[in-house]
Order: C-alpha cells, then structure tokens, then sequence
C-alpha cells in the first residue's frame, strides 16, 4: 500500500546563504530566554529520579505519539528512555495528561528546546540523541527554527552522546552537517535502508510515499582538535 505523504517543497535547494553566520553566532553566545514553567515542572520527577539514582540516558526528541520512544526502551533495557514531544494532542494515547513513567519509559510533553536546556544544565549526560524527523521548516525565512540554527543548539551539543536524526529533505541533512563541522564535531551521512524496519510512523509514511530517507549520525562526545 503507497502513501499518500508530499515530498517537502522549498525554495531552498541548498544550504542557506547565511547558515554559517546564523550557527556561528549561537556558538559564541548564550541564549538567555526564560524556560516556560510548564517544561521545567514536567522534567522535574524525571531529574528527581537521575539524581537519585543516576542511569544512562537515551532521548527521543519530538517522539511524536511516543511509539518510536517505545521501541527504543526496548532496544536499551538499561537506559533511561526519554521522549519529548511538545504536542498533547500526539501524546493523549499513550501518556494522558502529557506524563507516563512506566519502567525505564518516559514521555513528557515539553518544550523541547527548554528541556534540552534543563537537562544539559542538570548534567546529564545523553548516551544517545534521537531526532527523527523534525519538521524542516522548508521556508528559507523559518531557518532559525530548524534545531542546527536555532540559538539552542549549544545546549544539544553539551548534551552529547551518539546522535542519529533522519530526514526525507536532504537541505536538512546536510545543514546539520555543516553546523556540527563548525562545532568542531564530524558526522556521516547515509540513506535509511529500505530493509530498515520504521522508528516512527511518519517514517513508514514516506517510505511509502517513495521519498529518499536520509540520515546523519554523529558522536557528539568528540571534538575534533
């Protein structure tokens, strides 16, 4: 059965024109918006747990309806496994509410930037960082507001860790590339295998729709010198 998912369309077929200033000047400065109130009380029966009993942790940022969170707390058993995801409404099935704590599971909905913010300041330390598929904001004006320009992108970095994000626009495949060169940090890029079985369920939907699926992985841990 095909899918019915439309490729991304932008009038971006390349990197942004101003990519590097815009990665460049988040790494030199620290970005001082407040963290909304709703993102900190959600996190805080979760670094409750870590400080009391510190594990590895495996984030899944923008988990969607938590199902690809789900399947990652199976492949690690002895991670602490954590979905964000700010929207209740993709949330409602699995964590009414916007919480569910259930073994080494979590899902929260949160404020994902901010969340990124609290933990990286809490010290935890990410053992891997899942980001599938995030919205690409196509429009070349939005470019701020992909995560690699966004002025959180230190905070992701502090986070470290093994980190795959996956992608069917191959602009923010290779954005994200480019701003983890010029953190210092090396990346690869390869296509998902077709043989690969889906994290999520908008990666079936363009599998099924026939789009490239693209995917970058990165050890956030090493700084090239």
């Amino acid at each position: 059965m095909q899918g019915n998912s439309s490729p991304v369309r932008s009038r971006q077929y390349t990197s942004h024109v101003r990519l590097d200033e815009i990665v460049r000047r988040h790494l030199e400065m620290t970005w001082q918006a407040p963290v909304h109130s709703h993102t900190a009380r959600a996190l805080d029966p979760l670094l409750y747990e870590l400080a009391d009993e510190p594990r590895p942790v495996v984030l899944d940022s923008g988990c969607g309806d938590g199902r690809s969170t789900q399947r990652l707390a199976y492949r690690f058993p002895d991670h602490v496994v954590v979905g964000l995801d700010r929207s209740a409404a993709r949330l409602q099935k699995l964590a009414p509410g916007g919480l569910l704590h259930r073994g080494n599971l979590w899902l929260i909905r949160a404020e994902i930037a901010d969340a990124w913010r609290l933990l990286a300041d809490a010290g935890v330390q990410v053992s891997h960082h899942y980001i599938l598929y995030p919205n690409p904001w196509p429009k070349p004006t939005h470019v701020r507001r992909r995560w690699h320009a966004h002025p959180v992108f230190p905070w992701l970095l502090v986070l470290g860790g093994l980190l795959e994000l996956r992608s069917n626009w191959s602009v923010y495949v290779r954005e994200f590339d480019r701003a983890l060169f010029l953190a210092g940090r090396d990346s690869a890029l390869d296509l998902v295998a077709e043989d690969e079985p889906p994290l999520t369920p908008f990666e079936r939907k363009y599998r099924d729709s026939g789009h490239t699926l693209w995917r970058l992985r990165s050890d956030l841990r090493k700084v090239r010198r």
